[in-house]
């Protein structure tokens, strides 16, 4: 690293962290992303408020995250700006840009973590079972609510793959996900039809430029499918299908394909490994929600759960 205490910009300052993430940490694009907003979001602030890095102290900060707490932000997302602020300002004193960490005493707030919410099987086949049109685009959005559903796969780790990722002979995909880490998925009766037919005549080979990339995954004008791409294949589907848009994401699907997965009698570090998690407390979490459908539907069928 090359920076100059004396004459460092923000600008500068953030381009040289990020970087730093990407080559020594192996950070994936979607939480470089997040560190970026999140750090240029106070670079903004300073800039307004007429501040300099080195003139930004424990008490100036605190003011910001008060700010951030005073808005319309959830908890967990002023904690999340916290820790990215936490980490570029130790990354500048760590450098010797800065004499002092701003950010040291600044506690996030402790907070409940959230159960994630699934839909019901019923809800999750409804959907998939709606798209029945064989035009390219409804092949290929079968086939991608297939493998978020049939492989619980985070979204980013759905777009990344490549064709030369998926081995239909041993019936497994190979899936990139957080840190580089690569980990392998089966392939279930369900998803391998659904790509079988994308793949096949009248599916893949029919968008525009499509010999042209190795992606699996691909938007109208060829290239790679985004994660904003994927959002609206999900909102999309859900509401021809008659699904609350409200209650659906691509995220839900990963996690219906756990809490179902588990409700089904699957061996909690069988999930764990199809997920990508490195704790198990993670994926704990989908324990939970399966104990609280069980008792709600105790609650409702047992004639001797109530008086």
């Amino acid at each position: 690293m090359s920076l100059e205490p004396s004459s460092i910009s923000t600008e500068v300052a953030l381009s040289e962290y990020l970087q730093w993430l990407i080559v020594e940490k192996g950070r994936s694009p979607a939480t470089i992303e997040a560190y970026r907003r999140d750090i240029n979001a106070l670079c903004g602030w300073m800039s307004k408020e007429q501040l300099t890095l080195d003139a930004l102290s424990e008490s100036v900060f605190e003011t910001y995250v008060g700010q951030l707490r005073s808005g319309a932000r959830a908890e967990s997302s002023v904690s999340r700006a916290i820790s990215s602020l936490r980490g570029w300002f130790g990354f500048l004193v760590e450098e010797g840009v800065l004499a002092t960490d701003p950010t040291a005493r600044v506690k996030s707030a402790r907070h409940a973590r959230s159960l994630p919410k699934p839909l019901e099987e019923t809800l999750i086949l409804r959907i998939l079972d709606s798209i029945a049109d064989s035009s390219p685009a409804g092949l290929r959005d079968r086939a991608l609510l297939e493998l978020l559903y049939g492989t619980g796969v985070r979204v980013s780790e759905a777009i990344g793959i490549g064709l030369e990722d998926l081995d239909f002979d041993e019936e497994l995909i190979l899936v990139t996900g957080k840190g580089s880490k690569q980990r392998l998925v089966p392939i279930g009766a369900a998803l391998r039809r659904a790509l079988e037919r994308y793949l096949g005549a009248g599916g893949r080979n029919e968008f525009a430029n499509s010999k042209r990339s190795s992606a699996l995954f691909l938007n109208a004008r060829g290239g790679r499918l985004s994660r904003q791409g994927v959002d609206l294949v999900v909102n999309r589907r859900a509401l021809l299908a008659g699904v609350n848009r409200d209650i659906v994401s691509a995220h839900v699907f990963r996690h219906s394909c756990a809490t179902h997965m588990l409700a089904h009698g699957a061996d909690i570090r069988v999930v764990q490994e199809l997920l990508g998690h490195a704790s198990i407390a993670t994926t704990q979490l989908y324990t939970a929600v399966s104990v609280s459908s069980l008792k709600r539907e105790y609650l409702n069928a047992h004639p001797r759960a109530h008086g």
